[in-house]
């Protein structure tokens, strides 16, 4: 079962994981206005389906998860052209990083720009050995602005993130494993797989539970310890008189696996 959103966006259905397929091959997928749209629907589509419990971003073209910006495109915008695009990018970027349920990027080739901050919107990057990822931005006159400075220093630290965007570098599969800058690495071309495995291993968990703990890792982030724990008590309530909970709790006593309800 799949379903399209605009022509470079798909999103296929494996159970309880959605796959959300960046498909503009030709150009590596390189994010265009249209495709940026598409992007946002679907992610607003995603995040009111009660159905899936993991989202997997995986690209179908076999050099590259996403090279970020459509440079060709955005070299014809005037200046109120770009100044008019940019809530149409932040809607891409932003409606991946705010799904409500767990979010794993599975990359392969390069994830630059923009692509590494689809990438970084997730909240696990799965990378094949092909993977080579960076924020060029500076090189071209600009900043990341999909996210990228600030969700990357989350991710390994201020200094080691002022380094990689001050310097432009691309860093390969190994490097950026070592560098936290994806979670995992994987045989050539097994990232698809090795994500959406990962991704059924977390959705066989309750979905009230994964969502709440989502909620408190990223909005309890960066908050002084007792303010983080009030962050963590508020989910633990959120939880603790759902149909999952009284769902786990039974099916763990009498040996069977939960049927989640959902609620």
């Amino acid at each position: 079962m799949s379903e399209r959103f605009g022509e470079f966006v798909e999103v296929r259905r494996h159970g309880f994981v959605a796959e959300l397929v960046l498909d503009r091959p030709k150009a590596m997928n390189a994010v265009s206005s249209a495709m940026a749209v598409s992007v946002g629907e679907a992610c607003a589509s995603l995040a009111l389906d009660a159905g899936a419990r993991v989202v997997v971003v995986s690209s179908s073209a076999s050099r590259a998860f996403c090279v970020g910006a459509d440079l060709k495109e955005r070299n014809s915008f005037s200046d109120a052209e770009l100044l008019r695009q940019r809530p149409v990018t932040r809607g891409a970027y932003g409606g991946v990083l705010e799904l409500p349920m767990p979010v794993i990027a599975a990359v392969h080739g390069f994830a630059l720009g923009g692509g590494f901050e689809l990438a970084l919107a997730c909240d696990l990057i799965v990378a094949d050995e092909t993977a080579v990822v960076g924020l060029p931005e500076v090189s071209v006159g600009v900043i990341p602005g999909g996210g990228g400075t600030q969700l990357l220093p989350r991710r390994v630290g201020a200094a080691r993130a002022a380094e990689l965007i001050f310097s432009a570098r691309r860093v390969e599969a190994r490097e950026a494993l070592e560098m936290g800058l994806v979670d995992q690495v994987v045989g050539v071309g097994d990232d698809r797989e090795a994500a959406l495995e990962l991704a059924g291993r977390i959705a066989a968990n309750s979905p009230v539970g994964l969502r709440a703990a989502k909620r408190a890792l990223r909005v309890g982030y960066g908050l002084d310890l007792r303010a983080g724990l009030e962050v963590e008590d508020a989910a633990w309530r959120s939880v603790a008189f759902s149909g999952d909970r009284a769902e786990g709790v039974a099916a763990f006593n009498e040996k069977r696996s939960p049927q989640w309800p959902g609620e």
